[in-house]
This record gives structure tokens, C-alpha cells and sequence, in this order.
């Protein structure tokens, strides 16, 4: 069946929005502005542009309540859910969103885009392992076959930064500590997913909603964060002035002297709200395998514009990468490749496999449920080939 207009939108609205999330990031980090001290200097400001990313987020609470007084207002019904819920559910899975997101600006920062959103569909093997020994669930064979191709992956990104990153030792050991930091912000995405697995999903609170209120809490917490920050020196781990650990005020001096890092900042804030909504939209009005392949589509379209722009050199590597990675998004969420074997027989269809229309619209993971089941990710903020969260992400 033929998209409708609304639909393509929506599909538009996810790709772009997502691919402007993760450059617009990369872009302030690459941007130089006169700080505080009075001097120019790089834009490093990760937990500054994590805070940025929750306001985004909690945007989404604002449109929600907008939406919910324009349908009362026109008579509309409109699904709500369950509006019993304690707010505090979504405390915990908000903390790791935020260390999560932390982490990975930072990585973000050392290393490549397109290395950035192709290393984040490490969060598959994490959820998967965390889900059988806090979930008892219970892993197939298939899914066993698509984690080893997303590690298979892993490696050959990561050997492709390696083989053809900066010759300058420095550059070659930042790239390979961004990397590493982005696969260890994918251990706390996967237990956030597992948090909201066994906490929140229950509750079946609307998805716009529950992305609102861990950017609620992960805002003012990470704001709060921000004060003592200010005053821990971390040495050369810092590009700052003073090589504090953020320096929030340096931040906002910048940004104010450099229109087009306000841009860029501006830019991560507001598409991780768009990129949130499209993303639960795609998946309610058509099904969570094309959010998947949307999804997939921006990791192409990041890698495109930084090659284009010249951020980093072609690697066919990557390249090889990159379809490992998708290879084992198919197979761990038994989409295109599986479905195609057992149609031809290639394969046996076992018969608790079958899966109706409506469980086709179900999430890949949890965090693409049109509801609180999994909303994460978020996030990016920042997603990825993995992913599948809208946050960043």
C-alpha cells in the first residue's frame, strides 16, 4: 500500500530532523567562539549540549499539554492512557539517559559522526544480555545471529578509525577513546531500556508525555549538575580555559558571540523534539521496521554530509561496517532478511513467530513504542543504525 502525504511527511520529518541531531552536535563541537577569558577557543561544552538535548526533550511534555487543551477545546477524543501514574517512575530511567547522553558528546567530541551514530547499535548486544538476566527473556536463535553481525560491526568501524584516522598519535588515541565511550554509554541506554521495561511500561503513559518527563527530570538535574562541575579541574581531559569539567558560563559566552554556534546549539535542541515526535508517529502510523530502515537511512545521510563537508575521508571500511550493522538489526529483529527466508522456505517458520499486523507495529526494541514502553531514547539525540531512540540522539 502506497504511503499517504502524511505519512511521507512524517518519514521526511524523522530523517531529516534525526541526521540535523547528531551533525548539529558535531558541528558546535568543531566551532571555535571568544570565551569567558576573553580568548578563542573550542566550543567543549558536552554536559552543556546533554542539557540542551532535555530541553528538547521536555518540550515534548509542553506539546502534549497543547495538544491535549486543543482537543478538549474542539471536542476531540484523544488517548491519554493511564494519567495515574507517579512521575518518579521515570527518575532512574532519566539518570541513565542523562550519564548515557553525557558520555556520548564527549565521545561524540573525539571522534567521527558517522562513527558516532554507526557505534550506538551497540545497544542491541547490551539489551539483549541485560533483558536474559533481569528479564528472563528468553533469546533465539536469530537473534543470537544478528548480535554477532552488530559486533562483527563494531569492530570493523572501529578498525576503520583506526586504520584510517588522523596519523597524528594524539588524534589516533582521542578517536579511539570517543569510540570506547560511546559503546560504554550504550551499557546505560541498555539498562535504561530494561528500567523502563520493568518499571514504567505497565503504566501505558502516552509516549510524548513520558519523553517530557525524563527530560523534566534529566534538565534539572543535570542543571543542577552543572554548578559543581564548574569547580572540579580535570586537567587536559578538558578543552576549556581553566580545564574545568564544564564550565557552563564559558558555554553561554560563546554561544552568544558566535551566531552560528547559537545555530547549531539551537538546532541539537530543537530537532530532538521533532526527531521524538516523527520518530513515535512513524511507528504508530506505519509499523517499527520502517522506523528501523528510516533510521538506518540517517546514519547514511550523516555519513554523506561528513564526507561532504569534508569532516572525515571516505572509508570503505566503514562502509562494510555499516551493512554488518544493519545485516544484524534484520536478523535481531526478525525483519526483511527472516521473513524472506521463511516466505521462500529457506528457512522454517516456527509457529510462535507468527505475528499479526498488530505486532508488526509493536517496537523493535523498547525504546520504539508509540507509548511509555521504552521511550528513550531517546533519544538523540541522538540513534543510530541501532536505533532506534530518539534522543543525541
Amino acid at each position: 500500500m502506497a504511503w499517504t502525504n502524511y505519512q511521507l511527511f512524517l518519514a521526511a520529518m524523522m530523517l531529516v530532523t534525526g541526521a540535523i541531531n547528531t551533525l548539529s552536535t558535531k558541528w558546535a563541537d568543531k566551532l571555535t567562539s571568544l570565551g569567558a577569558n576573553g580568548q578563542v577557543h573550542e566550543f567543549d561544552h558536552p554536559f552543556l549540549q546533554a542539557a540542551g538535548m532535555f530541553m528538547g526533550e521536555l518540550s515534548c511534555l509542553v506539546v502534549f499539554h497543547i495538544l491535549r487543551l486543543v482537543n478538549k477545546y474542539r471536542n476531540r477524543p484523544m488517548e491519554l492512557g493511564n494519567q495515574s501514574f507517579n512521575p518518579l517512575i521515570f527518575l532512574a530511567p532519566a539518570m541513565c539517559d542523562m550519564c548515557g547522553t553525557s558520555i556520548m558528546y564527549i565521545g561524540l567530541n573525539l571522534t567521527y559522526a558517522s562513527s558516532f551514530q554507526m557505534l550506538r547499535g551497540a545497544v542491541i548486544v547490551f539489551t539483549a544480555l541485560l533483558s536474559v538476566a533481569f528479564l528472563r527473556r528468553t533469546i533465539e536463535n536469530h537473534m543470537w545471529t544478528g548480535i554477532v553481525f552488530v559486533i562483527l560491526g563494531l569492530g570493523t568501524v572501529g578498525l576503520a578509525d583506526i586504520v584510517f584516522g588522523d596519523h597524528d598519535n594524539s588524534d589516533i588515541n582521542g578517536v579511539i577513546a570517543g569510540d570506547l565511550l560511546i559503546i560504554i554509554a550504550q551499557i546505560i541506554a541498555a539498562t535504561q531500556m530494561v528500567l523502563e521495561e520493568k518499571f514504567v511500561n505497565k503504566h501505558n503513559v502516552p509516549a510524548l508525555q513520558a519523553v517530557g518527563w525524563e527530560g523534566l527530570f534529566g534538565f534539572f538535574t543535570l542543571g543542577i549538575l552543572l554548578i559543581p562541575m564548574y569547580y572540579i579541574k580535570v586537567g587536559k581531559f578538558s578543552k576549556n580555559p581553566d580545564y574545568r569539567l564544564e564550565d557552563a558560563i564559558d558555554g553561554f559566552y560563546q554561544i552568544s558571540n558566535n551566531w552560528r554556534l547559537a545555530f547549531a546549539v539551537a538546532g541539537n535542541i530543537v530537532s530532538i523534539a521533532f526527531f521524538n515526535f516523527s520518530g513515535i508517529s512513524v511507528t504508530k502510523e506505519m509499523s517499527a521496521t520502517t522506523r528501523m530502515v528510516l533510521d538506518s537511512m540517517r546514519t547514511v545521510v550523516i555519513w554523506i554530509v561528513a564526507i561532504a563537508v569534508q569532516w572525515q575521508d571516505f572509508q570503505y571500511l566503514q562502509l562494510v561496517g555499516f551493512l554488518l550493522l544493519v545485516i544484524g538489526m534484520c536478523l535481531y529483529n526478525d525483519v526483511i532478511i527472516v521473513p524472506f527466508m521463511r516466505k521462500y522456505h529457506i528457512i522454517l517458520r516456527p509457529l510462535h513467530t507468527i505475528r499479526p499486523l498488530e505486532e508488526e507495529r509493536r517496537p523493535l526494541l523498547s525504546e520504539d513504542i508509540p507509548s511509555v514502553q521504552g521511550v528513550q531514547r531517546k533519544r538523540s539525540e541522538l540513534t543510530s543504525v541501532e536505533d532506534l531512540h530518539p534522543r543525541p540522539t
